[in-house]
């Protein structure tokens, strides 16, 4: 099925250009502001672990797939989140189970994986459809040729998916845009680098965030509080509509018997608006890019969206068959993993490759660099959505594939984006071609997300209606 004749000259998406000299810390810091990709060395591509010295922290990259291994699965708890992390993101997600650690991120487990199992996504599934069709029919005014920046349409979409399988109401409800709207601000105000996350000061010495990410954080807070007690009064009522809200809040810990407070329940949606949009915005923005860049793939996906997906309807058995654009989705997030570096914390001595790792070290995982890594992928560089019906591609999906993280402390709602993803992304190009526009290619930068400095601008043009060739 994935045998794609190579084209004679090979193109190869965009990647930001590494540094290849040593630079001071202060330097490093500004780099780093500015983009977290483009600030490392390249040698991190062939390397299986890196140590970087500041006067304030050690920090350890490891690309080694046995360390990562380690961090991830085997120990997890020797390596909570890193607080100089959690400092950034406390205004906006508080206690969530993004950022805490030990017995409070075990109790947010045990109440909020049920609301994730599978049956759960059957469930669901019609909102993430009917956000399909919603978002088909705002790009119809737009699909006349003209370039659009379907990054900005792409958030779109998956806030609307956010708000529909949480409380079952669209973007368009007044406090779901609202939340949308503010949302924005609080991106392009909130670095992920700071100060405070980066000097070693006592807990209780207060942390400096900008007033406008303050501000937005607040305000996006209110309003999830809002849509909170308004679901609370449903579910002491019986009214309360079968989401993942209801789901959640419904659901008690089985060890205490106690369900999430009110203020609890803001932390977690605060995290679903941020983990679940805005990853899920990147992953479908690149992918349509990648698409654009690769129009032979386009063409496989829109030829299986026609055979499998009726124009009114889709059935939960669907997704099964939307095998290429699975495939396509995965390769996207290799690429351009939406989350590029998870940062933990050693919290005992360590040894790692013969070098000491001592308490209060930086451990980083890089989906970034590991995904690329030259001495594991086979044409690391290049797209090539087949690769994973190849030996190598099936052992670095096995051992050297983490987008959603891996072992304990994976992203809850992993299945749901692979659902949101792939059928998502099998409704637009059903509907759409998609073309790059010259000129115009994306620079890859990481904040929050990996997304694009300038924005992915694509032309649309409707594809003509034709009867689906394989019945249901």
């Amino acid at each position: 099925m994935f045998d794609i004749v190579q084209e004679e000259r090979r193109k190869i998406p965009p990647k930001p250009k590494a540094r290849n000299r040593k630079v001071s810390f202060l330097t490093y810091f500004n780099l780093f502001k500015q983009d977290i990709l483009s600030a490392q060395p390249a040698h991190l591509y062939r390397a299986w672990m890196a140590e970087m010295r500041t006067p304030f922290f050690r920090s350890y990259m490891c690309n080694d797939p046995d360390l990562v291994d380690l961090v991830l699965k085997r120990r997890p708890s020797d390596f909570p989140k890193s607080e100089r992390i959690r400092v950034g993101l406390k205004p906006l997600l508080g206690e969530s189970i993004f950022i805490s650690n030990g017995a409070l991120w075990e109790r947010q487990r045990r109440i909020i994986d049920p609301a994730f199992e599978g049956g759960r996504l059957r469930t669901v599934f019609p909102a993430m459809w009917d956000s399909g069709v919603a978002a088909v029919d705002r790009l119809t005014r737009l699909a006349d040729g003209a370039p659009v920046e379907i990054e900005a349409h792409c958030s779109h979409v998956a806030m609307d998916v956010i708000f529909r399988t949480l409380f079952s109401v669209p973007i368009t409800h007044e406090v779901a845009h609202a939340a949308f709207e503010t949302f924005k601000v609080y991106q392009k105000s909130q670095p992920v680098a700071n100060i405070a996350a980066l000097l070693p000061r006592p807990k209780w010495f207060p942390r400096f965030q900008s007033r406008k990410a303050r501000d937005a954080a607040a305000t996006i807070r209110s309003l999830i509080a809002q849509l909170v007690d308004e679901r609370a009064r449903s579910i002491a009522a019986g009214t309360a509509p079968d989401d993942l809200a209801t789901k959640i809040m419904s659901t008690p810990d089985p060890e205490t018997g106690e369900p999430f407070a009110p203020e609890e329940m803001v932390d977690q949606v605060a995290i679903f608006f941020l983990a679940g949009h805005e990853t899920s915005a990147a992953a479908l923005a690149w992918a349509l890019y990648l698409l654009a860049l690769y129009p032979e793939w386009q063409e496989k996906l829109a030829q299986e969206a026609r055979n499998h997906m009726d124009p009114d309807k889709i059935y939960f058995s669907t997704l099964s068959r939307l095998r290429a654009s699975r495939a396509v989705f995965r390769e996207s997030m290799r690429l351009y993993p939406p989350v590029p570096m998870f940062v933990r914390e050693a919290v005992c001595p360590e040894t790692f490759r013969g070098r000491r790792v001592t308490p209060g070290s930086q451990v980083i995982l890089s989906p970034w660099h590991l995904h690329r890594h030259e001495r594991l992928w086979n044409r690391p560089d290049e797209f090539d959505p087949g690769r994973f019906e190849t030996p190598n591609g099936k052992d670095c999906l096995r051992n050297a594939y983490i987008p959603f993280s891996a072992g304990a402390r994976v992203c809850p709602g992993s299945a749901f984006a692979m659902a949101e993803g792939p059928l998502l992304l099998s409704m637009l190009v059903r509907a759409f071609r998609f073309d790059a526009v010259p000129g115009c290619d994306p620079i890859p930068v990481a904040h929050l997300t990996v997304r694009s400095a300038n924005g992915i601008h694509l032309r649309l043009t409707p594809r003509p209606t034709i009867q689906k060739e394989t019945q249901e």
